[in-house]
This record gives structure tokens, sequence and C-alpha cells, in this order.
């Protein structure tokens, strides 16, 4: 069904894109020495009417900066020294997270998701300004990210994780309404994502499970270039020897709640579901070996979407030991590569496709995967796997290729750009079929596009072709 935003969540928005961190209410600094005890910190907060301080302190390596609340004093009388007796020092928290007040509140947002932090140092150059805090920054922009953080993270059941889960959807449409670069849009829906899933596995696997396995979120998702929701892609790494009875149980409800926060099962049958997706990291590498040496048509393709896993619960080490026995064995393996390198050849339109981009009232409709974000993507992968460049998303790839000397600055650059208006027109060309009533897809017609917008695609499908031609002469695939 059709709905549409109103003025007062597009004046939220508008204050979220032109507003600073100064902008917004920050406390001002209230300062205790480290030194001082608590029963006295805390009759000064009382006189200030506080719940925080500022805490100057040194240690060895010179002056420090931290910060002491409510919660740590919860903490610290727990103790055994009694509060009279016990310096802040010993219970305060150093190692603020920074921001600078001219910083767009976006960054302040996105930081407190991050890091998990309530409150922001505020520095105008090198002074401090003061303290923004999570309850001044959500009423001074309302119904945002930090509030979906929360919902996420004191979530008790996956109805109330579903709720969260719509929000981050509304979150999306707000931001992009708002001119948000898409770069950002996608860094702080992977966050929220993989908090998320996060939480879901941590309600719904039992502990020894957590702990003797790695959640991984694979594709888009693991490349943290997923903002509308598509199909599932993830997979469970199980320390070796590590058995439950109630493991396939466990897989089925996790998958049945990515459903019910709109993630629907993937067709290829890419999830925990699958044993193929659920075994032990031994197992794994057996599967690794059949997909690099093997003749199977789906190695590839299992291969590439494997690669961009990350890891968002459990041991991670399991999967950094998957990904060491995979480096290891594609090493000499330039026939494999090369096959490999070749998916991102395999979709291209006909030479008429220059004009229909140019013409009026054409229905054909264009891919904007295949044509557009897929050549990028898969062979940035491709050139990743063979240097050994182990960074997960795309940007990141490129930028560590072009640091290596495989790929030159000029078109690293062009790459990066290409991804991100390709990325952006999908959400944009998404978001309105979704506001139609229509199921989301990758598939436009060349008369929806405005005359700029056909301008940088045409920009962006050369910026593509020139990126094949270096493929096929790098992995030497018109030989094939």
């Amino acid at each position: 069904m059709p709905h549409t935003r109103g003025p007062e969540s597009q004046r939220e928005m508008l204050s979220l894109v032109t507003a600073r961190v100064r902008d917004a209410y920050v406390r001002k600094p209230f300062y205790v020495d480290g030194a001082l005890d608590l029963v006295s910190v805390c009759r000064e907060l009382s006189a200030q009417g506080l719940t925080s301080a500022l805490v100057n302190d040194a240690d060895e390596r010179g002056p420090r900066l931290g910060i002491f609340t409510t919660t740590d004093l919860r903490d610290a009388l727990l103790r055994e020294t009694p509060p009279a007796q016990l310096a802040v020092r010993e219970v305060a928290r150093f190692g603020l997270i920074e921001v600078d007040a001219d910083a767009e509140l976006f960054e302040a947002l996105w930081l407190m998701v991050r890091h998990r932090v309530h409150r922001l140092l505020v520095r105008d150059g090198g002074a401090v300004l003061g303290l923004l805090g999570q309850l001044d920054l959500v009423s001074f922009v309302a119904n945002h990210s930090h509030i979906v953080a929360v919902q996420i993270d004191e979530a008790t059941s996956i109805e109330e994780l579903a709720a969260a889960a719509r929000r981050v959807d509304a979150l999306v449409e707000l931001l992009q309404d708002g001119g948000i670069k898409i770069e950002r849009i996608a860094r702080l829906v992977n966050e929220l994502n993989q908090r998320l899933f996060a939480r879901a596995w941590s309600l719904i696997a039992p502990a020894e499970i957590v702990e003797n396995s790695c959640l991984l979120v694979m594709g888009s998702e693991g490349r943290g270039e997923q903002i509308l929701k598509t199909d599932q892609d993830n997979a469970l790494l199980l320390r070796d020897g590590f058995e439950h009875p109630q493991l396939a149980a466990v897989a089925q409800r996790f998958n049945e709640a990515l459903a019910a926060f709109g993630y629907p099962p993937c067709p290829g049958n890419i999830m925990l579901t699958n044993p193929l997706w659920r075994c032990s990291v031994s197992r794994f590498r057996e599967s690794l070996g059949e997909w690099i040496y093997g003749t199977g048509t789906d190695g590839p393709m299992h291969l590439a979407i494997f690669f961009d896993a990350a890891a968002v619960a459990g041991d991670a080490g399991l999967l950094a030991e998957a990904r060491a026995h995979l480096q290891k064995m594609l090493s000499g393996s330039d026939a494999f590569l090369a096959r490999f390198a070749a998916a991102a050849d395999q979709f291209d339109e006909p030479q008429s496709w220059w004009l229909r981009l140019t013409a009026r009232g054409d229905e054909q409709p264009l891919d904007l995967k295949k044509l557009g974000t897929f050549p990028i993507v898969h062979g940035v992968r491709a050139l990743s796997l063979a240097q050994g460049v182990r960074e997960s998303g795309t940007v990141e790839r490129v930028r560590a290729l072009v640091e290596r000397g495989t790929l030159d600055a000029e078109l690293g650059r062009d790459l990066i750009e290409a991804l991100h208006y390709l990325m952006g027109l999908k959400l944009r060309h998404q978001l309105r079929q979704r506001e139609h009533g229509q199921a989301p897809s990758n598939q436009v017609r060349p008369s929806d596009l405005s005359t700029m917008d056909r301008d940088q695609f045409k920009d962006a499908l050369a910026i593509n072709k020139r990126f094949r031609a270096l493929l096929r002469q790098r992995f030497r695939l018109d030989t094939l």
C-alpha cells in the first residue's frame, strides 16, 4: 500500500542533514580530580545537579581525561573498598570517544551507534567544549538511528526485534529523502543490521552454541552494501568436535526470525538451515577445496558469497581460520581465479543499449545489478582474491588494490564513484517502487530515468566497460 512522509518527518530529517554537533545541546564540562574519593565526587555532582563528571588524571603516559557516571557508581558499590576510600580514577572510564563540534550531527549519531556509548566528548579545535548525551541528541533528532539501536539492544523477544527492523526501513527512507550520501546510509544500516542479527542469535541460540560457533552474514550484507532487505545469505561455522542436539532446530528458528524481520529465504538455500552452510571448520575447508578444484558449476558462486562473509556473533577466529585456509589453497590456482573472474564479464547489453539510454518512451528494462553493480563488485572481488586482500567491503578492497598498485588511482576513484552512484540509483528506484506498492527490484526502464540519471548511468557503464577490459587482460579471459 502506498505511503507518504509527513511534513514533521521531513523537518526532522532536514535538521539531521544540516545540523552540526555544536547546534545540538552540548553540556558544559564539569571536572573532578582523579584522586578525589567517590563520596566527595557524588557530593559535588549533587550540588551541581549532574549525573556525570569529566575526570582529570594522569598516568605514566601523561595527562588523560575520563568520565564518571552514575553507572560507574553502581559498579563501584559492588567493590569491597568503601566509596569514601576509593579514588574516582579507579572506576572512571578513560579513552573517551570524541567528536568535533563542527562535525555533522550524522557523524555523532554513527559514533554512538558504532561504539555503543551514550555520551561523546565534544572538542572545538583542541579545547573541550563539553559532552553530547544520547538523550540530548535524540531530543534534537527524534525517531532516528540511536533509538533504533537502543531498541535492538534492549529487545527481549523476536517480536520486539521485528519492530526495530521496521524502523530501520523507515530510517533508510528518511536518510535518502534528506540527501545523506549513500555510503553513509550503507554504513549505518550495516551497523544496525549486524546488531539486529547478533541480538536475534543471542535470544535464540543457547550459550554453548554461541561460544563454539561463528555466525556469518555474507553477500552484500557481509560487504556492508545492502540497504533495503533482500534475501538471506548466512552461515554458521562450528568449532571442530562440537555437537549440539538442538542445532538444526536453532538454525530453523533463526532463519524464521530473519524472515519475520523482512528478509525472504534465499532461493539458493544459502542459510543456516542448509547443512552445507552449517558445519565444522574442517568440513567447510573440504567444501572450499571442492569449490576450487571440483568441476561443479556452483563452486565459484559459493566461494564469492563466502569471500564476502562478516562475523556478527560468536568466535570470529573460526572465520579467520577458514579464510587463511582459503588463501593458502588459492596460491597457484590461476586457472580457477580466471574462471572465477570471468563471471564479472558475463552480463552485457546489446550494442543498442547506448541508444536506448537517450531514447524516449523505451519500456524495455535494464538490470541495475547485472549491468551496473555486479561487474564492479565481482571484478574487485576477483582481484582481491588473487592479491590476498582481506577487506570485505568493495570500496575498502578498491583502496587496498590501489595501494598495492594492482589498480591505478584514477580507475580506483572512478570505480568507487560509479559504485556509489549505482547504489544510490538502485535505492531511489526501489523506494519509488515500494511507495507505489510494488516489490522492489533491480529492473528499471530507461524512460523512468531523468536526463541527469541517464547521463550518469551512461558514465558509470563506461567505467564498467574499462574495468572489464582490465579484468580480461589481467586474467587472460580471452583465452578461456
